[in-house]
């Protein structure tokens, strides 16, 4: 038997590892959320109808089919508590997006241009605060928000304010601990993009004439677009079903969708309605995965 027929077995076990992976782990659990969206709450166990039951023959399964419906979505559709929570979502997940990109980028940027010796050690300070739980970093942050907390201990001794600001139960909160959390999902791609780059390319466009903001922009900034779509999606696409962060700094007066899904599956019991809603939010995050797709290939056949 020829060495290739040997490795050719395992080579193929290996490349149709991650479609069974994803058939397994993502689009049976995803066919069991569109049923259960489709069905109707009813006082059971389990907590919806109708129930398939492989061994009460044909007409049984068929009679359930039946009695699926997409009234749920309608009600997502029609109830403005679900749709002020999806723009909420949005517009959170939006907001705090930029934020990182915006501190992010010179974090990596600089880790970028630091002797070889001195970017693990920046890399480490990145990753360091992923040692610790993070439903302990979040209670940290209460502590540190509070009326009488750090924050404010330092800005009173900074004579910045003249009485403790209010921190907690805020956006400003909110947008604080998610912009802590997911720093480092923006700051990693960028540093790999960055690090990456030839620093001959920006040399060259200073020696013909460009300041360095035009360098910046016209050579620096394009080349590490790829880093910029990556950590743009690690952080935007957790942030709009983010749970933790607004249930436990933010304000109780608009809730966030993966506030409501929480609710709605734990305290109304309502799951038809609650896998409505997570199904909506699924069809919601696949515009930018394809959107990032189609830049990436558009990307490639440039660069041929």
């Amino acid at each position: 038997m020829s060495s290739r027929r040997i490795f050719a077995r395992p080579a193929r076990f290996a490349a149709i590892a991650p479609y069974v992976w994803m058939v397994l782990f993502f689009l049976v659990p995803f066919g069991f959320v569109l049923k259960i969206s489709l069905s109707q709450t009813a006082i059971a166990q389990p907590p919806y109808e109708p129930v398939f039951d492989l061994m009460a023959g044909w007409e049984a399964l068929k009679a359930a089919f039946a009695a699926l419906s997409i009234d749920n979505f309608k009600l997502l559709a029609s109830d403005d508590i679900y749709v002020f929570a999806y723009v909420r979502s949005l517009t959170v997940a939006v907001t705090a997006t930029a934020l990182l990109l915006v501190i992010g980028y010179p974090i990596a940027y600089g880790m970028a241009r630091l002797p070889k010796r001195w970017q693990a050690v920046a890399m480490v300070l990145v990753i360091v605060p992923f040692w610790t739980s993070f439903l302990i970093r979040i209670y940290a942050w209460i502590n540190i928000l509070q009326h009488d907390g750090l924050l404010n201990q330092i800005l009173l001794a900074l004579h910045l304010v003249s009485q403790p600001v209010v921190w907690l139960s805020t956006d400003t909160a909110m947008y604080i601990g998610i912009v802590y959390s997911y720093l480092p999902f923006m700051i990693l791609p960028l540093y790999a993009t960055l690090a990456k780059m030839e620093p001959v390319l920006e040399e060259a466009a200073s020696d013909l004439g460009a300041p360095p903001w035009q360098v910046f922009w016209l050579v620096t900034f394009p080349l590490s677009l790829p880093g910029v779509g990556a950590g743009v999606l690690l952080c935007f696409i957790p942030i709009v079903g983010e749970f933790v962060i607004p249930d436990l700094l933010a304000g109780s007066n608009s809730l966030m969708i993966g506030q409501t899904l929480w609710l709605e599956f734990f305290t109304n019991k309502d799951w038809p309605v609650a896998s409505a809603a997570a199904i909506v939010l699924l069809v919601v995050l696949l515009v930018p995965l394809l959107l990032y797709e189609r830049l990436q290939k558009r990307q490639l056949e440039q660069g041929r």
